[in-house]
């Protein structure tokens, strides 16, 4: 790829709110293909769409390192040895920092490698019920104190606090609207159209889904989509009743125990903790 197509991809990614890390060859000691300034893009699936940092050895290497970065927004600096195959056996022998990757090569240079990591902005999107909604609007102010993007999907909000963007013309199966990865839903439909919102969630690969429900509503909802072909993987993710327990009763408390799931989803690895309050026994 040319240099002048790197911030074509960059777009790109951006648009579709895909995380990535760009990683720059910053210094080469030895024989190395990779020079300085040689770079590639790595995004959240391991794929590389720009760029090379001289071979496929040392850009796989990187893979774990990237995910790394990606999970914690913070940039990093690794070493990579291109070994011999001798060296390479010694090195297996012995204990290695954890900024450091030896890959078995011809080379037998050492490149140093930035890893930069690009998250989108946090995204909330708010499914409402129209009229007055104090939670909501609770759930609006804590989300962008916390920095998110909030997006309400809402026929007809009355609202004191304003997100970012309204919609007022989303049909109930999502069709004309754009939902991604990393994305936390919230559904505050007060059992009105769960079915048809919790269905369309459930088709979406979307890291954080929650519904404000009682147990009873909770239990219903999910007999009902289980019924329609929902998966169990899905319902067993899904946060209902939604929040962590800190006896939440004002809208306040109920929109800090919502944006404290929601953050700890956002914060755990692989989101193992991915519905973990979900769980409703019959």
């Amino acid at each position: 790829m040319k240099p002048q197509e790197f911030p074509i991809v960059l777009n790109e990614l951006i648009e579709k709110r895909k995380p990535f890390v760009v990683a720059t060859i910053i210094n080469v000691d030895g024989s190395t293909l990779g020079k300085p300034g040689f770079k590639i893009i790595i995004t959240a699936d391991e794929d590389v769409p720009y760029g090379t940092l001289g071979g496929a050895c040392p850009e796989s290497s990187l893979l774990p390192h990237a995910k790394e970065v990606m999970r914690t927004g913070k940039p990093k600096m690794v070493k990579v040895f291109l070994e011999e195959a001798k060296d390479a056996l010694l090195s297996m022998n012995r204990a290695i920092p954890e900024n450091e990757i030896h890959v078995e090569t011809f080379c037998g240079g050492v490149m140093d490698i930035f890893l930069e990591p690009y998250n989108p902005a946090q995204r909330l999107v708010i499914v409402g019920q129209g009229g007055k909604d104090d939670v909501q609007d609770a759930l609006i102010r804590q989300a962008k104190l916390l920095g998110y993007q909030v997006v309400l999907l809402d026929h007809s909000p009355v609202l004191n606090n304003q997100p970012d963007e309204v919609l007022k013309d989303v049909e109930d199966d999502l069709s004309n609207f754009e939902l991604y990865d990393s994305d936390s839903v919230v559904v505050l439909t007060k059992g009105a159209r769960d079915i048809p919102i919790l269905e369309a969630l459930s088709r979406r690969n979307l890291r954080y889904v929650g519904l404000m429900a009682s147990k009873n509503r909770v239990r219903a909802d999910k007999e009902q989509l289980g019924s329609r072909g929902v998966s169990d993987e899905f319902l067993g993710s899904m946060f209902a009743p939604i929040g962590i327990d800190i006896g939440a009763i004002t809208p306040e408390e109920i929109a800090m125990s919502i944006m404290g799931q929601v953050v700890k989803v956002s914060r755990t690895p692989d989101g193992e903790q991915k519905g973990k309050h979900s769980k409703i026994s019959h």
